[in-house]
């Protein structure tokens, strides 16, 4: 009885963590600068989350050719730039990474 008590709990204040931002999100005005700069929190966030996991093996920074997930990465870098293609980026950067996994 306790578990569910505290699962309806955390999901209670959850939703009225959520919820909050929803009824008062008219109330504030943001800045144009503060909205300028909140157009970069995504690109920041995948950044964050990315480069650490192509660029570290073993506990340690990996610049090599041996890393697979680097260059199937810089491969991916350069498809994103040249077709601005979200979906293609993501399968050309799979693709090369199979591919090097399976050969290498």
């Amino acid at each position: 009885m306790t578990l569910w008590l505290t699962l309806i709990a955390a999901g209670l204040l959850t939703y009225a963590i959520r919820a909050s931002f929803l009824v008062s999100a008219g109330r504030f005005h943001l800045s144009h600068t503060a909205r300028r700069a909140l157009r970069f929190v995504p690109v920041a966030v995948l950044t964050a989350l990315i480069v650490p996991d192509l660029l570290i093996q073993n506990n340690q920074i990996a610049i090599t050719l041996d890393n697979q997930r680097l260059i199937a990465g810089l491969v991916a870098v350069l498809v994103a730039w040249r077709t601005r293609n979200t979906l293609l980026t993501i399968a050309v950067g799979m693709a090369v990474l199979g591919g090097m996994m399976i050969l290498m």
